[in-house]
């Protein structure tokens, strides 16, 4: 008899991973897949953002020189917009031929570019633009995957498990983009080709798994392309985004290019084209962005909730690699080459704690409803903030990890619970572009986050660093006209210098002008410990700005999520089926 229960079990598992939509295991299968397709997708996000110095160095391109600025910039910005732009149509095609069809064709055209990118056959710009081209086909591919899983499994699932799915699947996505920073890392150290072959094999095996196994087991609503819609807003949203990208580097003479004719076109244009775009979605009869949506209170407000939470969280991953690889990590021995991977280790706890609390918030979730755990995940984000905000330049390890791992915590408890809000608010024919529209906010303030913190940063770095500067270096012999002019540049290049885990005043000074002077002096400006006692007073004044807005925005976001559904609105409270 146990035998036949064995063969039986096994014989239903085989059914379900052959593709049995209807067998209980089915909702596992789709899962653990979609699971895969997240986590792959979001490690690329940031698997290129700690390996940039090897790749420059593989392609032989100094990313710190201006006319490259651009090609580090598109580099870092260019998969993230693009998943931004696209994840809304890409989800309304799943709710119109598939969203199964979509996230497969996706995972196959991820696998391809990670190919067509390890194989970059040039070097210098043509290198750069080789591997900018190929991440942004990358990008479409991620946006499929993403745009499409969380209402696959939203399908899968009953609505008492649905907030345990969503927390598995979508924490494994935000806890990519950490795991990236670790693995890009390690990788870079051997070869950094290798960051882009890691993700064929696992690409070959989720591709195949996914046409294999994966079947459309929602509605599936048959409708026509909004072009105009989805022109505008491509246009519109792509001039903003890399407008706001483009304002932190300096023109002009001043610090910032906010007043650059080309940014301001960027950003009045796409704020044009973007209410052009709403004009148009009011009007057209299968608009792919539904704005009616917008008035279920618990989609709108959730989506505010998950931008500001984005934002927020975006900001906090950049400037605590810049603490890390430019003050913290020197300070305590590491050479600047080495930074990149260690920043990436010593930022774990971070992702241990939404790792922890993905999961467990999204099956309590499921049993108390998903409004209040929320809003508490956003509020210990914030205290994590004001723990940082008080956390000496040179701080004690253990401090900054508890801090770390309690704002992973507060984004582990957010992250499910908010995307549960979000997706059992809306009728079942919508769910594609629901899903598609809540990544879109998210990646959107993954973008956004660049502009907004390296603004205020810079705006804090401007009124200190430059006497700093100046009084450091020419306290070590080096002329006063020369110190002054390295003062009066653009605090964004010692930023980059320090994100990129360059030593910055190697590459400000030059080996012509250390040359010049005494060699215990040059050691000196050129060690390990020099820029980090330099840059800490200014560095912290920046800190203070971002991590202030970093509170504001995880509580408004905290009270975001508290809003209640309106009488005749779908209830995302918990129910029973």
């Amino acid at each position: 008899m146990t035998e036949i229960l064995d063969v039986s079990n096994k014989s239903g598992l085989r059914g379900a991973l052959s593709g049995g939509k209807d067998h209980p295991h089915y909702k596992w299968v789709a899962l653990s897949n979609t699971t895969l397709g997240m986590l792959i997708a979001t490690v690329n996000s940031s698997i290129v953002l700690i390996s940039l110095p090897a790749i420059f160095n593989g392609i032989r391109l100094n990313p710190l020189s201006p006319g490259n600025v651009s090609y580090l910039l598109w580099m870092l910005m260019g998969y993230m917009l693009v998943s931004a732009v696209l994840v809304v149509t890409l989800g309304r095609l799943g709710d119109m031929y598939g969203r199964v069809r979509i996230y497969n064709l996706g995972f196959a055209l991820f696998t391809v570019t990670s190919i067509a990118l390890s194989l970059d056959p040039f070097d210098g710009g043509s290198g750069a633009l080789w591997l900018i081209g190929w991440r942004v086909l990358q990008a479409v591919g991620g946006a499929m995957l993403m745009a499409n899983s969380a209402a696959i499994l939203t399908d899968a699932f009953p609505a008492a498990q649905r907030g345990m799915a969503l927390g598995v699947n979508i924490v494994a996505g935000i806890a990519g983009s950490f795991i990236g920073l670790v693995l890009g890392g390690l990788l870079a150290e051997w070869n950094w080709r290798a960051i882009f072959w890691v993700n064929v094999p696992i690409g070959i095996l989720g591709t195949l798994w996914a046409y294999r196994s994966l079947h459309d087991t929602g509605l599936r609503r048959p409708g026509r392309i909004d072009w105009w819609g989805n022109l505008t807003f491509a246009v519109g949203l792509t001039a903003l985004l890399a407008g706001i990208t483009y304002g932190i580097q300096p023109y002009g003479g001043h610090s910032q290019g906010w007043t650059n004719p080309w940014v301001l076109t960027g950003l009045i244009g796409g704020v044009v084209v973007l209410a052009l775009f709403v004009w148009i979605e009011r009007r057209v009869a299968e608009p792919m962005f539904p704005l009616a949506m917008f008035k279920i209170r618990a989609f709108s407000s959730g989506n505010v909730a998950s931008l500001l939470a984005s934002i927020a969280r975006g900001g906090l991953q950049f400037m605590l690699i810049i603490w890390l690889q430019g003050i913290w990590l020197p300070l305590h021995g590491y050479s600047y080459e080495s930074t990149p991977l260690w920043a990436g280790i010593y930022l774990l706890p971070l992702t241990v704690g939404f790792l922890a609390a993905g999961p467990i918030a999204g099956h309590l979730s499921d049993k108390y409803g998903p409004r209040l755990f929320a809003a508490v995940g956003l509020v210990v984000m914030a205290v994590s903030f004001g723990g940082l905000l008080v956390l000496p330049t040179d701080f004690s390890y253990w401090a900054f990890a508890v801090l770390v791992f309690l704002n992973g915590l507060g984004g582990g408890l957010f992250a499910a619970p908010n995307t549960s809000l979000i997706m059992s608010s809306v009728p079942a024919h919508m769910r594609g572009a629901a899903s598609g529209m809540r990544a879109t906010f998210q990646n959107a303030g993954m973008v956004l986050s660049i502009g907004v913190f390296f603004s205020l940063m810079i705006a804090g770095l401007s009124s200190s660093l430059p006497n700093s500067l100046s009084t450091g270096l020419t306290s070590q012999g080096v002329p006063a006209q020369a110190a002054a002019q390295i003062a009066g540049l653009p605090p964004v290049g010692t930023l980059f210098a320090a994100f990129l885990g360059y030593n910055p005043i190697q590459s400000l000074l030059g080996p012509q002008l250390l040359g010049q002077l005494p060699p215990s002096n040059a050691a000196t400006l050129t060690g390990r410990e020099f820029f980090p006692h330099l840059v800490s007073g200014p560095f912290h004044d920046g800190l203070m700005i971002v991590f202030w807005m970093a509170i504001a925005m995880a509580l408004i976001g905290g009270l975001a999520s508290l809003i209640k559904p309106g009488k005749h609105e779908i209830n995302p409270a918990p129910a029973q089926s």
